[in-house]
């Protein structure tokens, strides 16, 4: 007898059954818990993992399982293997380098444009520069002040006035107190830094010519007129002005190169 229609609905297709999620290996678990230990700083950078015998023994693991593990978190940057040494594999901390070039490759990849970095970098230092006004903590502020006085001693060296400016955007977003708004600056910078020294070495007046110097001159006094926001606890006009100085200085990098693909940057 066939199946009444309600009947037969109520077995779904293959394709619409949920696969099994795969329980996790043996080696990832115990990789899990030792990430664990170095996130909350039960093991600190420069640390020596246990050796192998007493780890083996404390998670009651094969040696395999144990070696499994930590090529797990040696993939992931927390630890450094020692080749020949007796104290085995040592903690190590990344730094915001191990997000920033797997980030830059998916946007490569992608086919990111210099204007989908720039519209991304225009939406993360505003919000930060409003965070930190209101933080009003003093110490970020003289950190992006000392980074506003290494600019302003290299304005005639084309080259490092635009390192030294790209870090003081850099560091606007890592000390606003958001450690994710930070992590994305971190992800453009290279990006950010390479196409600004691309624009200034493709500019074939000289630093010493009164147009370039005008330019870097605003851009020094913009910075000085952040920092006095900043310090002064302004988060909307902080905000504010940081905004409309990157819609002004993003046009002028990225005048004629907004389709220019990451890829291009990059290479």
């Amino acid at each position: 007898m066939a199946q009444p229609e309600t009947a037969r609905r109520r077995t779904p297709a293959l394709g619409d059954v949920p696969r099994e999620v795969r329980p996790p290996k043996t080696g990832e678990l115990v990789a899990r818990r030792l990430r664990r230990m170095i996130v909350e700083g039960e093991l600190g950078e420069g640390d020596s993992l246990p050796n192998e015998a007493a780890l083996i023994e404390h998670f009651g693991v094969s040696r395999p399982t144990l070696r499994e593990a930590v090529r797990v978190l040696e993939s992931e940057g927390l630890v450094e293997l020692r080749r020949g040494s007796r104290t085995g594999a040592r903690v190590t901390i990344p730094g915001p380098e191990a997000v920033a070039r797997p980030a830059g490759l998916q946007l490569q990849l992608g086919g990111a444009t210099l204007a989908d970095v720039y519209v991304a970098r225009g939406a993360i230092e505003p919000l930060a520069a409003r965070l930190l006004a209101e933080a009003g903590d003093e110490e970020a502020c003289a950190a992006l002040e000392e980074s506003l006085e290494q600019a302003r001693a290299v304005v005639d060296d084309a080259d490092r006035f635009a390192a030294c400016s790209a870090h003081f955007h850099l560091q606007l977003a890592q000390l606003c107190g958001n450690r994710t708004l930070g992590l994305m600056a971190g992800m453009v910078h290279e990006i950010i830094l390479r196409q600004t020294q691309t624009a200034v070495r493709a500019n074939a007046r000289p630093v010493a010519d009164p147009t370039v110097q005008e330019s870097y001159g605003k851009a020094l006094r913009a910075y000085v007129k952040l920092v006095k926001l900043l310090r002064a606890g302004k988060g909307d006009a902080a905000e504010t002005f940081w905004r409309r100085h990157l819609e002004v200085s993003d046009q002028l990098v990225l005048a004629g190169h907004e389709a220019m693909r990451v890829l291009d940057v990059l290479e």
